[in-house]
């Protein structure tokens, strides 16, 4: 699996996002739903899953909700940061967030529309004094069937079907049907998969269904 960022990051991402969890839905008071969905379209966090650095690491965890939330155009009360060693659970939701995406390659938004933050939440009793496998293990389970290998190296690159398909030489329809589970991508042309492969600078093993 390639990661968007350096594992060095990782830490000081889980974090951040954990504070700005914290922050935005404790400090602030911001609907546990409303942030979900802002969370979950925001362009912030595209780049933070992406490894833009100036989010996974630029800036605090308050920084970064102050940014997320004002991107969506929301009024709220601003306060001083505010980061407390107790962490909640909301900080656990954020936290196990940022490992999950980083560790699977899913966008944020993908994985909240299987896992919302409110089930996040009621996980938080039973995983946050387990080993993060445990909470990865449960997440994988809950979304196993969201994505082929091909869509996660595609979407952690940020490219669309269709500059997939310009850059690879592959047929867009042929790509979407490989992404639905409709063609089998182990069963494809070697060519095929070259292309592919070239195209997301990964290699043709790393796109076959296992």
């Amino acid at each position: 699996m390639i990661h968007a960022y350096d594992e060095l990051y990782l830490d000081l991402a889980q974090r951040n996002l954990g504070d700005a969890f914290d922050f935005a839905l404790v400090t602030l008071g911001i609907d546990l739903k409303l942030f979900n969905n802002i969370f979950s379209s925001s362009w912030v966090t595209k780049q933070f899953s992406q490894g833009n650095p100036k989010f996974v690491a630029g800036m605090n965890g308050c920084e970064l909700a102050r940014y997320i939330l004002d991107e969506s155009g929301l009024e709220y009360t601003d306060t001083e940061d505010a980061m407390y060693l107790d962490k909640s659970p909301e900080y656990w939701a954020g936290w196990t967030l940022a490992f999950y995406q980083w560790e699977s390659g899913k966008s944020f938004g993908d994985i909240l529309s299987n896992v919302p933050l409110s089930e996040l939440l009621n996980m938080y009793e039973i995983y946050h004094q387990m080993d993060i496998s445990k909470s990865v293990e449960y997440l994988d389970s809950r979304t196993k069937t969201m994505y082929s290998r091909l869509r996660r190296y595609r979407t952690l690159l940020g490219l669309s079907q269709s500059a997939l398909s310009k850059s690879s030489g592959v047929a867009l329809r042929q790509i979407q049907l490989f992404e639905q589970g409709e063609r089998d991508i182990n069963k494809t042309s070697a060519v095929t998969l070259f292309q592919l492969s070239k195209a997301l600078g990964c290699r043709m093993n790393d796109l076959l269904e296992i």
